[in-house]
């Protein structure tokens, strides 16, 4: 499936402006102003400039919350989206509510209390993000993500992402049978989205730290509907009777 852009000129705006430019940009800016995020629950509440704002809308991390406070503007980032900032580009400080800083190893514990499966969907989500997607919340579909391949103001979402843990069926949960294969693609494709799996290996490792993270490994399938005629006889093909098969395979992004 390719790209479906939001109006002309959309490709060419995303082609000059490009995410990892954006995402780096904003690095250098949270790294220069020693940006400090407040934890609450299950999300992070980060106090922003103009300037900030910008750059975390452009980049696509976080929702800007409104409040009654005009000389301020709070983001407000999702447990994924924090943890990597912190973890990944080492540009964001997260502290409890008491002003104590936590470390990568205190706010991964954190985390996982809130998220029991934070650590296989961190692992999704910052390997989507190391290839420059922009990665979201895919609640509103079913799946854990949406990906798209710039700013969701200029193109619209391809993948529709389910993070699945191998060999543990307490994390996998779905896709165990037949008919949830069936309903998860048709409603991907009713949406106009491919269906991507991203299935992580832990290779035996722990979660006690985020160094585990390492170690993990990840592979990606993508699942479409069967299309009766793409594995019909060619009716145009070689005349000595050789048979030409098509078959539909998963592919990898």
């Amino acid at each position: 499936m390719k790209p479906r852009w939001k109006g002309k000129g959309s490709q060419a705006k995303a082609n000059a402006d490009p995410m990892s430019k954006i995402v780096s940009q904003l690095q250098s800016s949270l790294i220069q102003s020693e940006t400090r995020g407040l934890l609450s629950s299950c999300s992070v509440l980060v106090e922003v400039d103009a300037e900030l704002a910008d750059l975390l809308n452009r980049s696509c991390f976080g929702r800007p919350r409104i409040t009654a406070q005009e000389d301020k503007q709070w983001f407000q980032l999702d447990m994924e989206e924090a943890f990597y900032l912190c973890f990944s580009l080492k540009c964001l400080k997260v502290i409890s509510e008491n002003g104590y800083i936590k470390s990568n190893e205190e706010l991964w514990d954190y985390l996982k209390s809130k998220k029991p499966v934070f650590p296989v969907s961190y692992k999704v989500y910052s390997h989507l993000r190391h290839k420059n997607w922009v990665v979201r919340s895919g609640l509103q579909y079913g799946v854990d993500f949406v990906a798209y391949c710039h700013h969701p103001a200029l193109v619209h979402s391809e993948y529709a992402v389910l993070v699945l843990s191998e060999g543990d069926n307490d994390l996998n949960g779905r896709l165990r049978v037949w008919s949830d294969v069936h309903c998860t693609v048709r409603l991907c494709g009713s949406v106009a989205k491919t269906l991507l799996t991203v299935i992580v290996n832990s290779n035996n490792q722990g979660a006690n730290s985020p160094s585990c993270l390492e170690h993990y490994t990840v592979e990606e399938q993508t699942i479409t509907r069967w299309n009766p005629e793409r594995s019909r006889e060619d009716q145009t093909g070689p005349k000595n009777g050789t048979k030409k098969i098509v078959k539909d395979w998963c592919n990898h992004i």
